[in-house]
């Protein structure tokens, strides 16, 4: 079974080497902010999807795996959903408004090809500690929160701030494995049949 993973984020690559051989990369371009709804939820598997169908379209013959992540605070009338920051300023910005606080983080994941195509969303918990406006600037410095939703990353600096993950890290990090190891398998086996 060809498989293509279409993301370029390195985090992905890395967690589907822990469990996948042989696969390829090949990014989707699609317009996200054109996608993103008031549900959060919504949003991550909605955008998952359209990645995966997107390069599904180009190469209909293999099976390609799309996934989105989406950060997203409770407030009280919703969700406020704090995508990739656009700029230093804007990660600063995202960064202030998830210190001290709980948010979501929402992983989207779908997987398309010839047997049909399976999308879903999990959910992991995480608290932020108090972070101050130094703390801040040194971070966006180092470069790592620019290409992350939520301004952060768990695997990286930006664990600093972290208090507390309820759930599954892989989520936080951009792929949760268990049931995409589950939908791959039966996909082979309905290609084997």
């Amino acid at each position: 079974m060809r498989l293509i993973l279409a993301s370029a984020s390195p985090r992905r690559v890395e967690i589907l080497k822990r469990h996948v051989k042989d696969f390829e990369v090949i990014p989707s371009h699609i317009d996200e902010d054109a996608l993103t709804t008031e549900d959060p939820w919504e949003t991550a598997e909605t955008l998952a999807l359209a990645k995966a169908r997107a390069i599904n379209a180009k190469e209909p013959n293999a099976t390609v795996i799309g996934g989105d992540t989406v950060v997203a605070l409770p407030t009280d009338d919703g969700f406020l959903q704090l995508a990739k920051p656009l700029d230093k300023a804007d990660a600063e910005r995202i960064l202030k408004t998830l210190g001290g606080k709980t948010h979501l983080v929402i992983t989207g994941m779908a997987v398309v090809g010839p047997t049909g195509e399976e999308s879903w969303a999990e959910t992991a918990k995480v608290t932020f500690r108090d972070i101050g406006d130094e703390e801040i600037r040194r971070y966006i410095e180092t470069g790592e929160p620019m290409d992350k939703a939520g301004a952060y990353g768990l695997q990286g600096i930006g664990i600093t701030f972290v208090e507390k993950v309820e759930g599954d890290r892989d989520i936080v990090v951009g792929m949760p494995t268990e049931r995409l190891m589950q939908v791959l398998q039966k996909a082979e086996r309905a290609r084997a049949q």
